[in-house]
């Protein structure tokens, strides 16, 4: 990876993803690859990259390198996600190595793109899906199951670090695509009143895609009770798809 390095790539990735001082991704640093190029390596590095190999990439200083080891393990869950190996007991142990892998290395996607590239894919899926870290047996019980994946969920949105509360939201693009709401509307209110822009995006997009994948009516009942406490970006991508007419009627409530 650091042979294809191209400084004038790396110079706009670097304004970007704002590494200024002050700025949410201040120190990050780049090689200057585009994604396709990094999926390339990724999938020159095959399913067959030991996993005990993966934090060297994610404690990388690079930031491609971090991406490149988050879409690794990203490549290896999908792998154990057919519908032949969901209940399986050996994925189901596989894809919890993975998703606890993911977890103590989160802070090292320290940027809206790392997250947004694996969290819904890995965490998201994991949702969805039986795991044996809150039962002995096999991920069966399926009340202790989603209880341990809210205790999971709460500890991240609750966490000082951007990215982890990230995570906790916008691991909720693949429980909507699998035609759950309920993951999107839980965070959706954990983060409302969120201080960050970034944040504010994230809990918009995830509302907006919730009403494509699941139910318009629905995002339409968030929005009426939490619409004026909104902060305006949030509002605004949450609305997006809505007619022109629906939009204005939104954004002219009162505010709170």
């Amino acid at each position: 990876m650091e042979s294809l390095r191209n400084e004038e790539q790396r110079q706009i990735l670097m304004r970007f993803f704002k590494t200024g001082p002050g700025a949410y991704g201040y120190g990050d640093e780049f090689l200057g690859l585009k994604v396709p190029q990094t999926r390339e390596v990724v999938r020159q590095a095959g399913q067959d990259f030991p996993l005990n190999e993966i934090p060297t990439l994610l404690m990388n200083r690079w930031h491609e390198v971090r991406l490149c080891g988050l879409l690794i393990l990203v490549a290896k869950f999908e792998k154990l996600t057919t519908k032949r190996l969901e209940n399986d007991a050996d994925a189901i142990k596989k894809r919890d190595e993975i998703v606890t892998m993911y977890l103590q290395y989160a802070e090292q996607a320290n940027n809206w793109d790392l997250v947004d590239l694996s969290a819904p894919k890995i965490l998201g899926h994991w949702l969805m899906l039986p795991t044996s870290l809150s039962s002995p047996r096999n991920g069966k019980d399926a009340a202790l199951s989603v209880a341990y994946k809210r205790r999971v969920l709460d500890e991240l949105a609750a966490s000082p670090c951007l990215w982890k509360q990230r995570m906790s939201m916008v691991c909720s693009w693949k429980t909507s695509q699998m035609g759950d709401a309920s993951w999107c509307l839980r965070y959706a209110e954990v983060h409302l009143h969120h201080p960050h822009d970034l944040m504010h995006k994230a809990v918009g997009w995830m509302l907006r895609e919730m009403g494509k994948r699941v139910s318009m009516d629905l995002l339409r009942e968030f929005l009426q009770q939490h619409a004026p406490e909104m902060p305006r970006t949030m509002l605004r991508y949450a609305i997006e798809k809505m007619s022109e007419k629906e939009r204005k009627v939104w954004m002219n409530m009162p505010s709170a």
